[in-house]
C-alpha cells in the first residue's frame, strides 16, 4: 500500500463522497416512487415506439423526391424514437407534477428528462462527423460527460482521472489529459473535415478554376486544417509540444524508410495535380485498364471502367508509367475500323457508301468528316480502312465501333456491295480419298474415279 499515490486516494475518496449522498437520496421513499415513475415512463416509451416505428417507416418510404438530408433525419428519428419518446413523456410528467400535484417530488424525473434530452441532442449533432469511429468516440464521451454534469460529478471525476498519471521527468501525462486531447482533437478534426467538404463543394461550383486546381486546393486545405486541428487540440489540453520534437524527428526518420512507397504516391499525386496531365473526367488507358477518372486521391487515382469496376491505381504508376490520355488536350478521339469488299465492286463507290453510312451514327462527328482508304489488294478482296472521330470517349469505344459496323452492313446490303469470304481450294490427288495405305504400298483408287494419270483434279471450294 505504500506505493499507492496519495493524490489518487484523495481523489477517489472525494469522488465517493459525492456519489454516496446521491445513492442515499435515491433510497428515500419519495425518490423510490420517482424511480418507479421513471421505469413506467420507459415502459410506455417502449410500447409507443413499437406502435409508431413501423408506421413511421412506411411513411418515410413513401416520401419520394425528398432530399437525402431530410430522409436521413427521418431515419435517425426512427432509430432513436425510444429515447425521444422517453424524453417527451418525462417532461410531460414533470410539467403535470409541478403544476397539478407535487412540485417538489419531481427532481429525479426532471433529471432523467434532462439527461435523455441531452443524449438526443448529442446524437443529432454527432451526425455531422463523417468518420464512424471518430463519431462513436465523441458520442460516448459526450454522453458520459453530460451524465456526470447533470449528476454534479464532473469535477470529482476530473480530479480522480487527473490523479491517474505517469511522469517522465518534467513531463506528466494523466488520464484526464488523454481524454481531453482525444475529445478536443476529435472535435477539431470533425470541424476541419466539415469545413474542407464545404470548401470542396464551393470550389466544384466555380467554373473559373480548372478541375485539377480545384482538387489541389481542396487537398491542401484539408491537410492544413487537419494539421492545425491536431496541433491546436494537443496544445489546448496543456501538452507541451516542444518536448515531442526529438521524438517526432526520430519517428519521422523511421517512417521515411518504412513508408517510401506511400510518400512516393503522395508526391506523385501532387505532381499530377500541378502538371495537369490527368484530371477528373479524363478517359485514360493504362495497361489493360480503360476507363474514366472518377476522383484524384492523395495516394491513388480512381478509374471507373465501362463494366462498373473501379480500379484504384497508385499515383506513382501514372507518373512513371505509360498512360494514354484520350482527352488530355481535347475530347476528340479518332477510331479506325477495317473491312473488305469484293473486286467486282467499284472502290470509289464502296468508299463513298462507307463514309455516308458512318455519318448516320449519332456519336460520329460530322464536322470532322470520316475518310475511307484502300489499304491493300488481298487474296479474297480489297481491304479498306474507315476513319472517323468522336468527342465522348467516356461513353465507350467498342459500342460505337459496333454501331458503325452495323451501319456499314445495312448500307452494303442495300447497295449490293459484296463482303467476300476467304475461300480455300482443296485438290484431291489420286487415291487420297481411298483411305490410308500401308508404307510402301500404292494408294487404292476408288471405283469410278480417275487415278493419278487423269487429265486433272476437280477443285472444291470451301466457303
Amino acid at each position: 500500500m505504500e506505493h499507492v499515490n496519495p493524490d489518487m486516494v484523495d481523489a477517489a475518496q472525494g469522488l465517493w463522497a459525492q456519489i454516496k449522498p446521491i445513492v442515499q437520496n435515491m433510497l428515500l421513499p419519495w425518490r423510490l416512487w420517482q424511480l418507479l415513475a421513471i421505469l413506467c415512463v420507459g415502459a410506455v416509451a417502449q410500447l409507443s415506439r413499437n406502435l409508431l416505428a413501423p408506421r413511421l417507416n412506411r411513411w418515410l418510404r413513401g416520401r419520394h423526391g425528398w432530399p437525402k438530408w431530410r430522409l436521413r433525419i427521418g431515419i435517425l428519428i426512427q432509430r432513436k424514437l425510444r429515447v425521444i419518446l422517453f424524453a417527451l413523456l418525462a417532461w410531460a410528467l414533470v410539467i403535470i407534477m409541478r403544476n397539478v400535484t407535487w412540485p417538489s417530488r419531481s427532481h429525479l424525473i426532471a433529471l432523467a428528462a434532462a439527461i435523455s434530452s441531452a443524449w438526443v441532442a448529442i446524437e443529432f449533432l454527432v451526425r455531422l462527423i463523417a468518420n464512424k469511429f471518430l463519431r462513436r468516440i465523441i458520442r460516448w464521451g459526450a454522453w458520459v460527460w453530460v451524465t456526470l454534469y447533470f449528476l454534479n460529478l464532473s469535477n470529482p471525476t476530473a480530479k480522480f482521472l487527473d490523479s491517474l498519471a505517469i511522469g517522465l521527468g518534467d513531463f506528466r501525462l494523466s488520464a484526464l489529459t488523454v481524454i481531453k486531447a482525444v475529445v478536443i482533437t476529435g472535435l477539431l478534426i470533425a470541424a476541419a473535415r466539415v469545413l474542407s467538404r464545404l470548401t470542396s463543394a464551393s470550389l466544384a461550383k466555380n467554373t473559373d478554376v480548372s478541375p485539377t486546381m480545384r482538387v489541389l486546393i481542396a487537398k491542401i486545405m484539408q491537410a492544413v486544417l487537419l494539421f492545425l486541428a491536431i496541433v491546436v487540440g494537443l496544445a489546448a489540453t496543456g501538452i507541451d509540444l516542444t518536448g515531442l520534437t526529438i521524438f517526432s524527428g526520430a519517428l519521422g526518420v523511421g517512417l521515411g524508410f518504412g513508408l517510401q512507397k506511400i510518400v512516393s504516391n503522395l508526391m506523385s499525386g501532387v505532381i499530377i495535380l500541378l502538371d495537369k496531365s490527368i484530371k477528373p473526367g479524363d478517359v485514360i488507358s493504362i495497361g489493360d485498364t480503360f476507363g474514366w477518372i472518377d476522383a484524384l486521391g492523395a495516394r491513388y487515382v480512381s478509374v471507373v471502367t465501362r463494366d462498373g469496376k473501379e480500379y484504384l491505381i497508385p499515383n506513382e504508376e501514372l507518373v512513371t508509367g505509360q498512360v494514354v490520355n484520350w482527352s488530355h488536350t481535347n475530347d476528340f478521339v479518332r477510331l479506325d475500323i477495317e473491312f473488305r469488299a469484293s473486286y467486282r465492286d467499284d472502290p470509289h463507290e464502296v468508299s463513298r457508301i462507307a463514309i455516308n453510312a458512318s455519318m448516320t451514327v449519332k456519336r460520329v462527328l460530322a464536322q470532322r468528316t470520316p475518310v475511307c482508304w484502300v489499304t491493300a489488294f488481298g487474296e479474297s478482296g480489297v481491304h479498306y480502312m474507315l476513319r472517323f472521330w468522336i468527342s465522348d470517349p467516356q461513353a465507350g469505344l467498342t459500342n460505337v465501333r459496333g454501331q458503325v459496323y452495323l451501319a456499314l452492313w445495312d448500307a452494303f446490303r442495300k447497295r449490293g456491295i459484296t463482303l467476300p469470304l476467304a475461300q480455300t481450294e482443296i485438290r484431291l490427288l489420286g487415291g487420297a480419298a481411298a483411305g490410308a495405305a500401308m508404307p510402301g504400298e500404292p494408294l487404292a483408287t476408288p471405283p469410278g474415279e480417275a487415278g493419278p494419270s487423269a487429265a486433272g483434279s476437280q477443285p472444291l471450294k470451301d466457303a
